[in-house]
């Protein structure tokens, strides 16, 4: 074995994780005054597939702290999720 070639290979491969790990993107809900909590929750838990326990504590981290990350993935994972919660007159964004 080669040290140089196996520096090398293990160079290619922390760049090929590090390009792939930064596709990830945040979708985000934000704070409004016109959502009920159980509107929020029931939303989350469809669009986003939470649990009950997960959508009621994005529910509150949104209506305390402003906004709450409530999935990550990729872009296009993302993009339909985002989507559904505008339909659902829910502000949301992907970051």
């Amino acid at each position: 074995m080669n040290w140089e070639t196996d520096i090398i290979h293990k160079e290619e491969l922390d760049v090929a994780l590090l390009e792939e790990t930064t596709d990830m993107r945040n979708l985000v809900v934000y704070n409004d005054d016109v959502n009920t909590f159980d509107h929020v929750i029931d939303t989350l838990m469809k669009v986003c597939k939470h649990t009950a326990e997960q959508a009621e504590q994005c529910t509150m981290l949104i209506h305390y702290k402003g906004k709450c990350t409530v999935k990550v993935g990729s872009f296009e994972e993302l993009s339909g999720m985002c989507i559904a919660l505008h339909d659902k007159d829910l502000s949301a964004d992907i970051e």
